[in-house]
C-alpha cells in the first residue's frame, strides 16, 4: 500500500453508504448506478447482492474508463432475508407495512454485497451477513413508523440506524452491514487493490 491513492468513486446514491465512508473521514467521489434490481428466479440473497453490486461497479467503472486517469470503484447492495423470502424495497406503505410484519417477533438476515474495480479491471467482491432479532410489533407500532416516512427506498422498510432501532433487541454481526456498507469488509476489498481505507481519508489542513 505505496503511492498516491487512486480517484474513490462510490457507486451509490445512499446517503447512508456516504456517511459511513465520511464516519472515517473518506469523501468518495459520488455516482449512482441506475440498474435493474429485479432479483432473478431461483436466486439466492448472496448471489443477487453479488450480482447487483457487481453491475453497479462496473456500470460507473465503464464511464469512467471512458474519462480515464486512475479511479477505484466501491458498489454495495444490500437486501433483508427472512424465512426464506426475499425483501427489497417497498414498493409503497402497504407493502411496507407486509414487511414489517413479517419482521416482527423473530429474527432476520442483512445480506449485504460489496464490490470494487479498478483502473486495470481487477474486480473483488465479498458478501457480509448479519442476523438482527426484531421484537413484537403491533399495528400502532407500524403505523407510528411509516409515519416516520424512513421506510421508503430501504431493504426491508426500515433503517437500524433511525427510529426503527427500537424495534430492535439484539443483532450478530456486523452493525455498519445492516446500516448499507461494513467498513471492514470494504477496507479488505479496497486492500487487495492495495489501498487502504483509511489512505482515502482526507488530512487535515
Amino acid at each position: 500500500m505505496v503511492g498516491i491513492p487512486p480517484r474513490l468513486v462510490l457507486a451509490s446514491g445512499s446517503p447512508r453508504r456516504a456517511g459511513l465512508l465520511a464516519r472515517v473521514g473518506v469523501a468518495a467521489e459520488v455516482r449512482p448506478a441506475e440498474i435493474d434490481e429485479t432479483p432473478r428466479r431461483g436466486e439466492s440473497a448472496a448471489a443477487m447482492v453479488t450480482r447487483l453490486a457487481g453491475a453497479k461497479a462496473a456500470h460507473v467503472a465503464g464511464d469512467l474508463s471512458i474519462e480515464g486517469g486512475q479511479w477505484l470503484v466501491l458498489a454495495g447492495d444490500t437486501t433483508v432475508l427472512v424465512d426464506g423470502e426475499i425483501l427489497g424495497k417497498p414498493a409503497g406503505e402497504d407493502d411496507a407495512a407486509r414487511m414489517l410484519m413479517r419482521l416482527s417477533d423473530r429474527c432476520h438476515q442483512v445480506v449485504g454485497g460489496l464490490a470494487t474495480v479498478d483502473d486495470s479491471g481487477r474486480t473483488e467482491s465479498a458478501v457480509d451477513v448479519t442476523t438482527v432479532w426484531f421484537r413484537a410489533l403491533s399495528s400502532a407500532d407500524i403505523s407510528w413508523y411509516l409515519g416516520t416516512g424512513e421506510a421508503g427506498g430501504k431493504a426491508g422498510a426500515y433503517g437500524i440506524q433511525g427510529a426503527a432501532s427500537v424495534f430492535v433487541e439484539r443483532i450478530e454481526g456486523n452493525y455498519d452491514n445492516v446500516v448499507g456498507l461494513p467498513l471492514a469488509t470494504a477496507d479488505r476489498l479496497l486492500r487487495a487493490h492495495g489501498h487502504a481505507l483509511w489512505s482515502f481519508a482526507r488530512r487535515p489542513s
